[in-house]
């Protein structure tokens, strides 16, 4: 096998591979083996059909593109070795290309993201400013009014009309040019009015009407809705009003203190939360100056990531994204179509952060390498104990399951947390 490296712009570099006859020879074989059950032949049994006779009824060239996938599966991560490459970004269909198979000869390209380079700037001594220790009169309410809700009862009401605030349970059939739609359709639905979980004027014209009363909402679909069979289109969906409930918040005195806390006066609850807040606040602190310093060396550093590296992200984000929703009983799908977005605005939404997160794990690794920051086995097995405890293991088993890969994968974790650390301990730190 003989590689060629290209560097292209944008941390992209092109691989171009040629195996040898004897390498082709072996993959068309393969192939032939994998595809024999494939061809019927009169006279034979299905895939008993010997090759020469597969070669002379198709030709040889039936089996290039499976013995390429075959070649290229075989000799693409050992060029990417042979050249020292640190892939970024996963490999795409689209940028691999056979440009020669032969019997006796395969040539291949193929386009790999790799790391970016990295610039660094400041990152010891960083002037950081943080927020004094003070917790306000307004932040103690608002912890004794979320209390409040949590105790607040919920009142069934019947001799009203809905009105903003309230938690109605409807069934619901939307309908567009008089035909239903998939998806349109709920039974014994929760909806709070105001909520905006529904598009456009949907809720808002719920207000006004009573339980049993069943009414016509007309709304229209944004533009861009990720459903393109309904983007821009009007609907009316057939509504009917089951219940209407409402939350009546205790009231908050010296009473509700002693009900709630282990305080007997209200006063004394509210030193506590005084308290509790300063003591949450000196913590929080804490994680701002970390969180600021790192802002600060990134933002002071030089680095243009691949729009590879910032999709992969991207999917990442969004998968961990999906399962907290499903974990609530919610679909993507079905998310979007409540909310009325695109799966390409949706994705857009993930996109900063994504270039944040990568951005900052570039440069805390470049900072280990500068500062020639390393792992011993010992710190290595202090994290390995962690993580143990984390998901109720052993050490010895959690040891004996990690494989050679993923322990360096952890030790590059606490190289960075390392980094990370260093730019921390050494910030210049001020009170606003």
């Amino acid at each position: 096998m003989n590689t060629q490296m290209e560097k292209m712009e944008k941390s992209q570099v092109k691989l171009t591979v040629e195996v040898s006859g004897e390498q082709v020879t072996k993959a068309i074989d393969k192939a032939y083996q994998e595809m024999k059950k494939d061809f019927n032949v009169p006279g034979f049994r299905k895939g008993k059909v010997p090759r020469p006779m597969v070669e002379k009824m198709y030709g040889i060239e039936v089996f290039f593109n499976k013995a390429a996938d075959i070649i290229i599966d075989e000799t693409l991560w050992d060029a990417i070795e042979e050249n020292k490459l640190e892939i970024a970004a996963r490999i795409r269909p689209n940028e691999l290309e056979v440009t020669e198979m032969t019997k006796d000869a395969m040539k291949y390209t193929a386009i790999v993201t790799i790391k970016p380079e990295v610039q660094l700037g400041s990152y010891k001594g960083l002037e950081i400013q943080v927020d004094k220790l003070t917790v306000t009169d307004e932040e103690i309410d608002q912890k004794i009014t979320a209390e409040a809700e949590k105790n607040a009862r919920e009142i069934t009401v019947s001799d009203r009309a809905v009105e903003n605030g309230d938690k109605v349970v409807i069934d619901f059939e939307g309908f567009v040019d008089g035909v239903p739609f998939e998806g349109g359709k709920g039974t014994d639905y929760e909806l709070v009015i105001g909520s905006k979980s529904f598009i456009d004027t949907f809720e808002d014209q719920l207000i006004g009407h009573a339980i049993g009363e069943e009414l016509e909402v007309n709304v229209t679909f944004p533009e861009e809705y990720h459903a393109k069979e309904l983007a821009g289109k009007a609907a009316m969906f057939k509504v009917a009003v089951k219940s209407i409930t409402v939350k009546e918040l205790p009231e908050i005195n010296d009473d509700f203190a002693s009900d709630i806390s282990e305080f007997d006066t209200l006063a004394e609850y509210k030193e506590d939360i005084k308290a509790k807040l300063l003591k949450q606040k000196e913590t929080n602190k804490t994680s701002q100056i970390e969180q600021k310093s790192i802002e600060a060396a990134v933002k002071g550093a030089t680095v243009e990531i691949p729009e590879a590296m910032i999709a992969e992200q991207v999917d990442r984000n969004i998968k961990t994204f999906a399962q907290r929703m499903q974990a609530q009983g919610l679909q993507l799908e079905q998310y979007l179509q409540f909310t009325g977005q695109t799966i390409d605005s949706f994705r857009e939404n993930f996109k900063q952060d994504a270039e944040s997160q990568i951005s900052t794990r570039l440069v805390l690794e470049k900072v280990a390498e500068t500062e020639n920051i390393t792992v011993s086995d010992e710190e290595l097995d202090e994290e390995l104990k962690s993580i143990a405890a984390q998901y109720q293991m052993t050490y010895e088993e959690l040891k004996k399951s990690f494989a050679d890969y993923e322990k360096e994968t952890l030790s590059a974790d606490v190289k960075v947390q390392k980094a990370a650390k260093l730019i921390t301990d050494s910030a210049k730190v001020s009170e606003v």
